[in-house]
């Protein structure tokens, strides 16, 4: 036990020391700070210690562990300002071994058209951009108690003719105190090295002379500034409460420490029924315009050993008006 608690010291105060290494707002790739899962969006993202299905892939990679067999699921966000991000993954429990999953996320917008000083209405011409990343994950219960998990991902952001590519890191455990149902998760997302754009629209002619002399412009490509990634430091608790044979109440906490932004908190509830029916609720503490949230999910059998999950999450964003989740996965 000295040992695990050690492990988790050190996660921790490698969290805080590394979301110490960038100044607020100066962080690019933020849609990996998207959260997926409208269980958790609607838990107000106090989700570190109670992601224990597939979209632990994104929250806490130790949660991964209690993925019995197969799982799937499918995640679609109506983002703001017409956005859209869409998260698919995969996870396979193999005995002796621990749990393996890979992820997709996606982030995407219609074409915009391409307008300049000379042209304001529009040149005829128009640009896309997108934002993903593939993950690979991987979890194992290393004792009674504890669990650890780590995913690798592939990371790349797109704007017209110019792109960046890069790999990040997720590290996560999950330690089962046993005091009661009580647990506490942390994890450490997105460390990887500086991102940086490229591309034809970089490419240039030079002349070094301004066409002043005889010197035929060269080839040249225009340099640009690499961005941060979003690193996120989160540690949090959760307990079960069972008030009647049927019922269920999950109340969980979490503190996060982003490295572009102030710390910040987010309390959620979650009531069972029957371990079939669900309803949620949340509220973010220092945050610029989110805040409550409110949501509810379905399990359901469809078979011998496959259930059905559909959830639903609605989320305030103050003047940005509200984000809305659903998903739909398979367990079998």
């Amino acid at each position: 036990m000295k040992k695990l608690l050690s492990l988790v010291m050190f996660l921790a105060l490698a969290g805080s020391a590394l979301a110490e290494q960038a100044k607020v707002g100066s962080a690019g790739a933020q849609f990996l700070k998207i959260g997926v899962g409208p269980k958790y969006q609607a838990m107000g993202e106090a989700s570190v210690a109670t992601a224990t299905d597939i979209y632990a892939a994104y929250w806490n990679p130790a949660g991964l562990v209690e993925v019995e067999n197969w799982a799937v699921s499918f995640t679609s966000v109506n983002w703001l300002l017409d956005v859209d991000l869409n998260y698919v993954a995969l996870a396979r429990y193999f005995d002796d071994v621990g749990t393996f999953a890979v992820s997709a996320t996606v982030l995407s917008m219609e074409d915009q058209e391409i307008t300049t000083v000379m042209e304001q209405d529009g040149t005829g011409k128009t640009y896309s951009a997108s934002s993903y990343a593939i993950g690979l994950s991987f979890a194992r219960q290393l004792t009674y108690r504890f669990a650890f998990g780590a995913t690798v991902k592939y990371v790349g952001e797109q704007i017209g003719e110019v792109d960046s590519r890069g790999y990040a890191l997720d590290f996560g455990t999950l330690l089962y105190t046993g005091l009661r149902s009580l647990r506490i998760g942390m994890s450490i997302s997105n460390m990887g090295p500086d991102l940086e754009f490229s591309g034809n629209a970089l490419k240039v002619g030079y002349d070094d002379q301004s066409g002043q002399g005889s010197n035929m412009p060269v080839d040249a490509e225009l340099s640009t500034n690499p961005y941060n990634l979003p690193l996120v430091f989160r540690v949090g608790l959760a307990y079960d409460i069972e008030f009647a044979p049927k019922s269920m109440v999950t109340v969980s906490t979490e503190f996060k420490h982003p490295n572009d932004n102030d710390q910040q908190a987010s309390i959620g509830a979650e009531y069972g029924y029957d371990d079939r029916f669900f309803l949620r609720g949340g509220y973010k503490l220092n945050y610029e315009e989110e805040t409550f949230a409110l949501g509810g999910g379905l399990s359901a059998p469809v078979g011998d050993f496959t259930r059905i999950l559909v959830d639903y999450s609605w989320q305030d964003f103050g003047r940005l008006e509200s984000a809305q989740r659903f998903s739909i996965g398979f367990t079998f």
